[in-house]
């Protein structure tokens, strides 16, 4: 469905520059996801474990500096 974000409340429409920085974070991820798959065996999985959740909130606390949603 287009223009779903419209239907839902709390977001915002974006302008073409937003879309770009916001489709830019969204690239990052599956690199992210990639190197963190990628890694050798021997490396202490707790701490790969706390480095992916990390990362992931980072990635989303950029895209929600971007999108500035109204909501908590």
């Amino acid at each position: 469905m287009e223009n779903q974000h419209r239907k839902i409340s709390g977001y915002r429409e974006l302008d073409q520059s937003e879309i770009d920085a916001m489709n830019a974070i969204k690239a990052l991820g599956p690199h992210i996801e990639a190197v963190i798959n990628a890694m050798p065996e021997g490396v202490d999985r707790r701490w790969q474990s706390i480095g992916r959740t990390h990362l992931q909130e980072g990635l989303m606390a950029l895209t929600r500096s971007v999108a500035q949603p109204d909501f908590f």
